[in-house]
């Protein structure tokens, strides 16, 4: 696409809405151009999202996440976090990889059939290609720079989930969508499958229309939740989230919640691959979201557990990988963050939900969910993965791996737990 030049800079294009309504169309499409799904305009003005911001803080929701607390009201106050900011452009990015089979939900009941499947180790879609932090920043700073150059003068500094910005409440605020009952923004053209980025900018657009909100009676990513997450409508206790305990946290998993993971061992989709919404998820153009083979390889179902390491997808072949096989394999992906400790001990977890026979104990989930229990053969084999990583120098590896093993019920040889 041709470049498309602007008249000379204005000093104050508040002055000018002609001209910033002819801006922002152009901005529009060098988005378009670097992989933005939408663009919006976001005022500064966020006072109305400060009692919950503080309520949520004081509740401790935030768990570890100490950067949620350490800038106060700054996260709500965009001028005050970058001096001169005047307005927000907020930009949305799908990611859900570009063969995904959207039709008729196909790609919803694969999601949903992996978690029926215990054997299998489930990373969430988002984070089964490049780190979305490395490709939204540098696409960010490519349109800043862009406007940079096409009108002068400019100010601006670009984020993306990486800084304590109200994202959510920003997107929502300039029309990107509406905050789900989960707290994710949702879209009636996209569901919730796409990141969000920003750009603080020193010069004054006009907000771009919000939208009215859509969830209507609907509480299917409250009822699905596994662990309870999502307290309320719109109140998330990070604390009990999977994504957070799988990738934020950094100790041991509470005791109570680890038989709530399921098979999940990098983060969760559960309450967006529940919400209607979502059957209208579109793929991504950016090829770097695309999947990496050795994270979820496509294999249908009879699976081979027998099958090539990094190829089954199950949860021995990853938990087998050595540290510097979890560095290869992860390089240049957000799984890579939590290092190889974080990655056995989420592993570990969900092999010991594999032992754990949820249909011989009357599960709820288990039913809800037809949940394909493993054969004693397969119980056998996770088994002896895990005895062999009881002499990890990691206390927390092994303190996981301990309780995996422990969860083994009838028809499995007790001398395995020892």
């Amino acid at each position: 696409m041709p470049s498309v030049q602007l008249t000379p800079f204005v000093e104050k294009l508040e002055d000018a809405p002609s001209f910033q309504a002819e801006l922002l169309e152009r901005i529009r499409l060098w988005a378009k151009e670097l992989g933005f799904s939408q663009i919006g305009v976001a005022s500064v003005d966020l006072s109305h999202a400060e009692k919950g911001l503080l309520d949520w803080l004081q509740n401790g929701f935030h768990g570890e996440m100490s950067y949620m607390s350490a800038h106060g009201l700054k996260r709500a106050r965009p001028a005050e976090l970058v001096p001169g900011t005047l307005s927000v452009l907020t930009a949305k990015m799908d990611y859900l990889p570009r063969d995904t089979q959207t039709q008729e939900g196909q790609w919803l009941q694969e999601e949903r059939s992996r978690l029926k499947r215990k054997t299998e180790g489930v990373i969430s879609v988002y984070a089964r290609g490049r780190d979305y932090h490395k490709v939204m920043r540098r696409r960010l700073e490519r349109l800043a720079k862009r406007i940079q150059t096409e009108i002068g003068t400019l100010g601006y500094r670009v984020f993306t989930d990486s800084a304590p910005v109200l994202e959510v409440e920003l997107a929502a605020q300039s029309g990107l969508g509406w905050r789900g009952k989960h707290t994710l923004l949702l879209s009636r053209d996209g569901g919730s499958m796409f990141f969000l980025g920003e750009i603080y900018l020193n010069l004054r657009l006009a907000p771009t229309p919000k939208q009215d909100p859509h969830c209507g009676t609907c509480s299917a990513c409250i009822d699905i939740c596994p662990t309870g997450a999502i307290t309320e409508p719109y109140v998330l206790d990070a604390r009990k989230c999977i994504s957070y305990l799988t990738i934020e946290h950094s100790g041991s998993i509470p005791m109570e919640l680890r038989g709530k993971m399921g098979n999940h061992i990098y983060g969760c989709d559960d309450c967006q691959t529940v919400c209607p919404w979502n059957k209208y998820a579109r793929p991504s153009v950016v090829e770097d979201f695309d999947v990496r083979g050795a994270l979820v390889p496509v294999l249908k179902p009879p699976f081979d557990l027998a099958g090539g390491v990094g190829q089954s997808g199950k949860l021995i072949d990853y938990f087998s990988w050595t540290e510097e096989e979890f560095k290869e394999k992860t390089r240049g992906t957000a799984i890579h963050r939590i290092g190889h400790e974080r990655w056995l001990r989420n592993i570990a977890v969900a092999m010991g939900n594999a032992l754990t026979n949820h249909h011989h104990k009357g599960s709820r989930e288990a039913h809800a969910l037809d949940v394909q229990e493993p054969s004693l053969s397969e119980r056998l084999l996770i088994a002896k993965a895990l005895g062999v990583r009881l002499n990890h120098p990691s206390p927390l590896v092994v303190e996981h791996v301990r309780w995996a093993l422990s969860q083994l019920n009838e028809g499995v040889d007790p001398d395995l737990q020892a």
